[in-house]
């Protein structure tokens, strides 16, 4: 590593990492918020900004309290898919009683916590668990990069053969360069892409206009509270689904960097994860959850520091406070999102990969097995037909019908109940 887990990068490395932070937590934040905001708020245009403004202010202090005071790991934040999925299950039922149903499962998942239900889950979470995990990360993803890929105007056709190209650039001039020049390829990556890209395409395509669900209770600074026990019991399973997503992403990324006080460090995450899903759901937007995408990233950049995270938390912050910033980044085309998000992804599997061969996580057919059947399974789910999903009663939809926490749950069974071993059951 250039810099490890303490290490201060000098001015100009720290803002040029502390940007690179900012730019990879900003896609994810853009796409499920202006699902969001545009299916809540489609006829108000400053409702929609509203709601941006509030969850890069939510996302913003997130990391900012996280680095402080919660893990203290290089982690990204964003918007919880998970609770996506129980929001357009639940959304008939109302905005400010969705939103009230995540603030309570918040205070749940950080009660979770509190109880020292942690030491529990620290126990269940091998190598071979971790490995698993770092690999669901991008097979979870790859719908999304595809959906990314073929929003923009243009050919299918040439949108995808472009992603294929750059992302090979991209992989191509992370070997040949070195120095800050190495560390940022991300940064150039993006901004040569994207004018690359606006010249054969002027004009990125935008989200179409859903029919808006508006309701005065839920357009100010705060929700007014509204209480439906059959949406709570719904969000109540989502907040275990992030539970149990959150402590997999601490302890991928303390597992990859040699990070000490891991218990601790999960105890407080998760803790303060679950706050920060309670403001965000009090505040009428999407919770947060960390994000296991950090591996990949630092894989890339041989940056494990959490200092630039201060830079990148206070650029989310300004953009709260700054709408020309939040319609700047719409100027990003969706397929440079998508190749920003591949190209992680590949160092997602890479540092997957080298982990696997130093903790020696395989060493027959069986450790193999449990590590291939969930991803099998996760990449099953995520390419499953609507109709399919919709047939799953909505108060298990957010498990179901969700990836990465079905892969998750799965490689637990395997490990310590279908083929356990002990030869590398050693916790993490």
């Amino acid at each position: 590593m250039r810099y490890n887990l303490e290490d201060k990068p000098r001015f100009l490395p720290l803002m040029l990492y502390g940007l690179q932070w900012w730019i990879v937590t900003v896609p994810a934040l853009m796409v499920m918020g202006l699902v969001l905001a545009k299916l809540h708020y489609g006829a108000l245009p400053d409702a929609q900004e509203l709601y941006m403004q509030k969850l890069f202010a939510v996302v913003g202090f997130t990391l900012l309290v996280q680095v402080f005071f919660g893990h203290r790991l290089p982690l990204v934040a964003g918007p919880a898919s998970v609770l996506l999925v129980g929001i357009l299950a639940s959304l008939s039922s109302g905005i400010a009683a969705v939103y009230t149903a995540i603030m309570i499962g918040g205070l749940f998942m950080a009660l979770m916590a509190a109880a020292g239900l942690l030491r529990v889950m620290h126990r269940l979470f091998t190598t071979r668990i971790i490995v698993t995990i770092m690999f669901l990360i991008p097979v979870t993803l790859s719908p999304t990069i595809l959906n990314l890929s073929f929003k923009d105007a243009g050919n299918p056709l040439f949108n995808f053969g472009f992603l294929l190209i750059i992302t090979i650039l991209l992989v191509i001039l992370n070997r040949m360069l070195n120095g800050i020049w190495k560390s940022t390829t991300l940064i150039w990556g993006i901004i040569i892409s994207s004018l690359l890209f606006n010249y054969f395409y002027a004009s990125p395509a935008m989200l179409s206009e859903p029919v808006a669900q508006t309701q005065s209770s839920a357009m100010g600074l705060i929700v007014k509270p509204e209480f439906e026990f059959g949406v709570i019991f719904s969000f109540l399973f989502c907040a275990i689904a992030i539970f149990i997503a959150e402590v997999g992403s601490i302890q991928a990324v303390g597992k990859m960097i040699g990070a000490d006080n891991m218990e601790v460090r999960t105890k407080r995450g998760v803790f303060f994860s679950g706050l920060s899903s309670a403001v965000a759901g009090l505040t009428g937007v999407i919770g947060t959850t960390d994000f296991s995408l950090s591996p990949g990233i630092i894989a890339a950049t041989r940056c494990a520091s959490r200092y630039p995270f201060i830079v990148s938390g206070i650029l989310l912050i300004l953009c709260a406070f700054f709408p020309p910033l939040i319609q700047l980044l719409l100027l990003i085309p969706n397929v440079v999102m998508g190749v920003v998000l591949l190209y992680v992804m590949v160092s997602q599997f890479a540092a997957g990969f080298l982990m696997m061969v130093q903790q020696k996580a395989i060493t027959g057919f069986n450790d193999g097995a449990i590590i291939g059947l969930p991803l099998m399974v996760a990449l099953l789910i995520s390419f499953i037909p609507a109709e399919v999903t919709a047939q799953i009663p909505a108060i298990f939809r957010p498990l179901l019908g969700n990836s990465l926490v079905m892969g998750i749950v799965l490689v637990l069974l395997m490990e310590h109940l279908i083929l356990p071993s002990k030869t590398t059951g050693k916790p993490a």
